[in-house]
């Protein structure tokens, strides 16, 4: 692989793991608390992070497979022959459960938490549901925050192999 194309490539994974890995500790660490007293704004900021976490998880996966296949501790998929394969298998498998809630939260928790606020702010009151579904999202935010710092250093145990 061209030098070039790979310096691009790790450019390009820096940036996508700084938006996703950054909105996420964001969004647990100092938006957290405003979702109890000002879900709207949370509900804006999260809403307008969404696609910039998608793409970045699109560049992560593209970025991350050629650096992968250029890089000499690589000996074929899911062969585990060296302490760089087992932390990369490792970093993965994390990515893989943040991918899952994420997936949850985009598609199921934030359309059912949207749809109990519609009826909440047509009737006047908010339903005990939706505060359940506030505290859940929380908790999977920084759940997920949490599994990001994992991530990182994995990824430091692979650069170091």
């Amino acid at each position: 692989m061209p030098r070039l194309a790979l310096a691009l490539a790790y450019w390009l994974h820096m940036a996508a793991t700084v938006v996703w890995i950054g909105g996420l500790t964001f969004q647990a660490i100092v938006l957290a608390p405003m979702l109890q007293t000002s879900p709207d704004l949370f509900e804006r900021i999260r809403r307008r992070f969404e696609p910039l976490a998608w793409l970045s998880l699109a560049v992560l996966i593209a970025t991350g497979l050629t650096q992968m296949s250029a890089n000499p501790n690589y000996t074929g998929l899911l062969s585990i022959s060296n302490r760089w394969s087992s932390a990369i298998l490792a970093k993965h498998l994390v990515i893989g459960l943040m991918l899952t809630l994420a997936s949850l939260q985009t598609w199921w928790l934030q359309p059912r938490l949207a749809r109990l606020l519609l009826v909440a702010a047509r009737s006047g009151g908010e339903p005990a549901e939706a505060a359940a579904l506030r505290r859940r999202q929380l908790r999977w935010l920084q759940f997920q925050a949490f599994l990001s710092i994992i991530v990182l250093g994995l990824t430091a145990v692979a650069r170091s192999a």
